[in-house]
Formats: C-alpha cells, structure tokens, sequence
C-alpha cells in the first residue's frame, strides 16, 4: 500500500516537473510569435496543438513510471483519478479568472507569458481528461514489457 502511495505521489510531482520543463522549452522555442496569435495573448493553434501532445506524452510518461514503482496494483488508476480530479479543480478558477484584452507588443519573457496567456475556455477541462487517459495508456505499456 505505502508503494502505491509512494508511486501515485513521486509520478505525479514527477509529471508536473516534466510539464513545466516541457511548456518552458516550448515557448522558447515557438518564441512569442509562435505561442500567441499576432499582437495578443491568445495562444495560437500551434501552441494548442502541440501542448496537447506534449501533455499526453507525459501523461504516458507518468503512468509508466507509476506502473513500474508500484510493481503491479492500482497505483496507475488511482494517478489517473488523481490527475483527473486536481486537474478540474485547478480549472475552475482558470475558467472564472477573466483576463482583459491586451495588446502584445514585440517579444516577451516566459514569465510574462504564463502571466498573461489566454487560451479558449475548453482548454483546461480537456488537459485532465488527457492526462488521465495518457496515464492509462502509461499503465498499458509497463504490462506490455
């Protein structure tokens, strides 16, 4: 039981680092222009598009390394309702905090752009929907080998 908490905990605290990582290295690389539509803060397609993969690669990551501390059980479901469950919550007040129109101007720092980011309202319900199912496919691949 303690190996299954351990592995829900480390998977997930492993899953965020990944995200943070994986987001920063994103932005500069697409750069301002890349990430937002032309003169604003709403993020583009490509930043969308990419971001969904990118979420569901490490969702997989995570349900792997979740499978394979756990050896065996339910750890990697008990992740998958995790990231399911915390991932709404923190929807919630992504959804509620309105942000006002601004104007982007030129290139921006990385903190600036988490700071003022727009993305559609859809956007933060449908990221734990696919970390979860990412993590059950994760827990799919260590049966596998």
């Amino acid at each position: 039981m303690a190996r299954a908490i351990i592995a829900v905990i480390v998977s997930y605290i492993l899953m965020f680092v990944f995200t943070f990582l994986a987001f920063t290295c994103m932005y500069l690389m697409l750069g301002a222009d890349g990430a937002f539509k032309p003169g604003t803060y709403d993020a583009s397609t490509r930043w969308l598009a990419i971001s969904f993969g990118v979420y569901l690669v490490i969702a997989i990551i995570g349900g792997l390394i979740c499978a394979l501390i756990a050896k065996g059980g339910r750890a990697p479901v008990a992740l998958a309702i995790v990231v399911l469950v915390l991932g709404l919550l923190l929807a919630i007040p992504a959804i509620m905090k309105a942000k006002p129109d601004m104007v982007r101007s030129g290139s921006v720092s990385n903190i600036e752009a988490m700071q003022n980011a727009r993305q559609p309202i859809w956007t933060p319900l449908l990221f734990p929907f696919i970390g979860a199912a990412g993590v059950m496919i994760g827990r799919k691949l260590k049966r596998r080998g």
